[in-house]
């Protein structure tokens, strides 16, 4: 009762735009404390694993369609250094049904792999893991920055240990504060950066200034560089003759979402009409992004039914697939890349392949930072329908490519890996050297 009384009071006395600043200033005083706090823990971290032989490597992966990190995974799998383990954490966005369908289908995916996996949460005990206690991991290698797992498996709850991050896209959109200055990256002991341009930006954003950012490259587009690497067959059919599209569509689909790159609802049942359009000369890969799904579930014009009928139909028509996981051998074996995303947008550039980007507003466009700048302007555009026909008919079907001379030079300025040395090596190389 007393304290209600004196927040009265001192919210009567105190203006709030001061409480405002005192409150800004407190969080600025309180974040200060948590880095320097971090660096400390992890320098004594640091001291007691340069003494072991073997260090245990944790990977905390939410959505498997997301997983970048397969080369670094498998570098660490050869080394006599590295113990690596795949740890699933839930996905508590979208609800517990979410949530279990999330676990079990990204445990599916790499224990088919061969990995060591473990899952966060018992379905049979109804118990979650104590990662510290149980698998007791020296390295994290988180995939993902944003509150979307239990607190348990936030950075937060792990500033003891040396922590590490791939960003799960190339970061091609101008959210400066979320994907570089979130409580999340001032707390890494490292983060794997994709070019100078990302540094920069994390050295103007952050709070740290990017003091624990390395420039490495992006490991997930390695296996694109690798001319050693044969491709499976993914299309269901195997005549080259028919064009090979595949369809990216964003999550952004709500009006009032920080980007606005989406155009789904208002094209979803264009590109069901497209497969009937050019049926005999193209089929289509639906990938969508693995949130849609769910953003859909919840729109009273949508719903899980109808939703759950649209993704079935682009599995079941004859020039038509769903592709919702991994999609390294669907890349490479296909012809053109039609998507309004922004992770695809840089890691399709390194197929040396045609993409339009279907920019769903002006507003849109001034949503990308330098880097995505850059990249959409060495791709093909689209505002309309009109133009996306354009596209297949020109480039995909009559194979008149006149952007590819200018995406090779920007890949080879941006994306190529550097003194031939992978990404994923880099990465390997730049955690062995600090454990000297």
């Amino acid at each position: 009762m007393e304290q209600n009384i004196i927040k009265r009071v001192l919210k009567f006395l105190i203006p709030s735009g001061i409480r405002t600043a005192i409150r800004k200033e407190l969080q600025n005083v309180a974040y200060s404390f948590w880095i320097y706090r971090a660096k400390h823990k992890q320098r004594i971290a640091l001291e007691k694993i340069r003494k072991k032989e073997r260090v245990k490597v944790a990977f905390f992966v939410i959505h498997a369609s997301v997983w970048k990190l397969d080369k670094v995974f498998q570098l660490m799998l050869n080394s006599k250094k590295f113990e690596p383990v795949i740890v699933i954490c839930p996905y508590i966005v979208y609800g517990e049904e979410c949530m279990l369908t999330d676990m079990r289908e990204a445990y599916c995916y790499f224990m088919n792999k061969g990995y060591n996996t473990v899952q966060t949460y018992d379905e049979q005990t109804e118990k979650w893991l104590n990662v510290k206690k149980e698998i007791q991991p020296d390295i994290i290698f988180f995939t993902n920055p944003h509150k979307l797992t239990k607190e348990e498996y936030y950075i937060t709850n792990y500033i003891d240990l040396l922590t590490c991050y791939v960003p799960y896209s190339s970061m091609v959109s101008y959210l400066y504060q979320m994907q570089y200055n979130q409580i999340f990256h001032n707390l890494l002991w490292l983060a794997f950066y994709v070019t100078a341009l990302h540094k920069e930006i994390a050295q103007k954003y952050a709070k740290n200034k990017g003091s624990n950012v390395e420039i490495t490259g992006y490991p997930f587009t390695d296996i694109f560089f690798d001319k050693s690497y044969v491709p499976k067959e993914k299309w269901k059919i195997n005549n080259k003759a028919v064009k090979r599209i595949i369809w990216a569509p964003h999550h952004t689909i709500e009006d009032d979402f920080i980007l606005n790159y989406s155009n789904f609802l208002c094209y979803s049942d264009f590109f069901k009409d497209l497969l009937s359009l050019y049926k005999d000369k193209i089929q289509i890969a639906f990938k969508p992004h693995p949130i849609l799904k769910s953003k859909l579930y919840l729109r009273s014009d949508w719903g899980k039914e109808k939703t759950d009928q649209y993704y079935e139909f682009w599995q079941n028509q004859d020039n038509s697939q769903l592709e919702e996981i991994d999609y390294v051998d669907l890349f490479l074996t296909s012809d053109a890349l039609i998507l309004d995303s922004g992770s695809f947008l840089a890691e399709y550039f390194c197929t040396g392949k045609p993409e339009l980007y279907m920019m769903a507003s002006e507003k849109a466009r001034g949503q990308f930072n330098m880097f995505g700048q850059i990249l959409l302007n060495n791709v093909y555009l689209s505002e309309s329908r009109n133009d996306i026909i354009k596209f297949i008919e020109e480039i995909v079907l009559e194979g008149n490519d006149s952007m590819k001379d200018q995406r090779n030079l920007v890949c080879q300025q941006y994306l190529y890996p550097s003194k031939e040395k992978y990404a994923s090596q880099k990465i390997m190389d730049i955690i062995i050297e600090k454990l000297r």
